[in-house]
């Protein structure tokens, strides 16, 4: 197919070629996104089938394989590290908890980092190497830094990652560091603050910017909808529901349901619920039919949701809206407990991918989402990327900003026994 960029405000839409570098519209400041045009081969569901039996690394990508709907051509140049291929997961301890008959999670954690971020790495660092690129960057407090150091080493390119100062999940710093990423921790920053700053120094250095505002991501993230749909048989859910950071999740998921009915794949478009965490919900405020503003000091504990200012509000607004969504945010107790809830369906999961539990939880007992819906939740990320929080919850030691403490209320404290198996057995045996 042919691709072009064009600026996504509806009283603009200019066009520019598809290896400009470029995130905005130069005229009026617009997102870009990908526009593609042309007509699919006959027969691809078949084709993309028969892909999964390949051998070739980019037909065992779940990304590369749906190349025919991506912007590559035939993916000469594709940076894969067999990205995509995650699961959907039945779990019905966490249907009934939420109110629901059966619920399936699409796992996005069994990616080669661990997060959704690869599906759309591999794509932004295609696009690097494709342009002849040498160093990109990118602002993160954890997941997509991780990916891109991996893309970027496995792509011969040099990574560079600002994150703010000691707020970061170590266990998603540590990936970037292993991978070899040159890593600038900003002090008195958030995430918002150094995308502004890491925009200016990517211009002015010529590095190239993976941040979810690269339309060349966004790309990638569409084909976890493509997978999805495929592992239906393309019979579409009633809900997909994801959580709500920076928002470019929400814009590809959106744009991959629009292109799969054009071309005919699917019959209907599934509604998308977001969710967001209620000290960074400046979208679900927006969507409720208040002005935009932007939170100046977002608060949650799901560090990979605690953006202020998504960059990508107006897609995901049209994104929403398209396909009649609505937007949910959730507190801390509530993420707490519906992540303690997948954990206990033995699937587990990031902090900011049990916001989409929380938020089913509401969306049923307010009469939203019916209790018999057919309803597919996106886990962004794996369980071990944020291991701390896990044991400071389930030990009674999780608090939240302000010193706010967080109840365990699904807890599973540790015991401490003595070196006696008689006594071990007394309290096994509940003596």
């Amino acid at each position: 197919m042919l691709s072009e960029l064009v600026c996504f405000e509806p009283n603009c839409r200019a066009r520019f070629p598809i290896a400009e570098v470029i995130y905005n519209c130069p005229g009026c400041g617009g997102l870009l996104e990908v526009e593609l045009t042309g007509t699919l081969p006959a027969d691809m569901k078949s084709t993309w089938r028969q892909r999964r039996l390949c051998n070739t690394p980019i037909d065992q990508s779940g990304v590369w394989r749906y190349r025919e709907l991506l912007p590559f051509g035939d993916g000469e140049y594709a940076v894969t590290l067999r990205e995509g291929d995650t699961p959907l997961l039945k779990a019905p301890r966490a249907a009934a908890y939420a109110g629901l008959d059966q619920i399936t999670f699409k796992h996005q954690g069994y990616n080669p980092t661990g997060s959704f971020k690869d599906n759309g790495m591999t794509c932004g660092a295609t696009q690097a190497v494709r342009l002849g690129m040498r160093r990109v960057a990118c602002v993160s407090t954890g997941n997509t830094s991780a990916s891109m150091a991996a893309y970027a080493a496995a792509g011969g390119l040099d990574a560079i990652v600002l994150i703010p100062h000691g707020n970061i999940s170590y266990g998603k710093l540590a990936q970037a560091l292993e991978y070899g990423a040159r890593t600038l921790q900003v002090e008195g920053a958030n995430f918002d603050e150094i995308l502004a700053l890491v925009r200016m120094l990517a211009e002015k250095l010529g590095i190239y910017l993976l941040n979810s505002i690269n339309p060349f991501r966004i790309e990638g993230q569409k084909t976890i909808v493509f997978e999805m749909m495929d592992q239906r048989d393309w019979n579409p859910p009633d809900w997909i529901v994801l959580p709500g950071g920076n928002l470019g999740n929400t814009s590809a998921f959106g744009k991959a349901l629009r292109e799969l009915k054009a071309h005919g794949l699917i019959s209907r478009l599934p509604r998308l619920a977001v969710i967001q965490a209620e000290g960074a919900a400046p979208f679900h405020e927006y969507w409720r039919g208040g002005p935009y503003r932007k939170v100046a000091h977002p608060e949650t504990l799901a560090t990979a949701i605690k953006i202020g200012d998504p960059v990508s509000y107006p897609k995901a607004l049209r994104e929403v809206a398209e396909t009649q969504g609505v937007v949910e945010k959730v507190t801390e107790p509530e993420i707490a407990d519906a992540k303690a809830t997948i954990g206990r369906a033995g699937i587990g999961c990031e902090p900011a991918s049990a916001a989409t539990l929380a938020g089913i939880k509401k969306l049923v007992a307010a009469g939203v989402m019916r209790k018999d819906a057919d309803v597919v939740a996106v886990l962004t990320g794996h369980v071990l990327k944020d291991p701390d929080y896990i044991y400071h919850y389930h030990t009674g030691q999780l608090t939240a900003a302000g010193n706010i403490k967080i109840p365990s209320r699904l807890g599973n404290q540790p015991v401490v026994v003595p070196n006696d198996a008689a006594a071990i057995e007394r309290i096994l045996e509940g003596q």
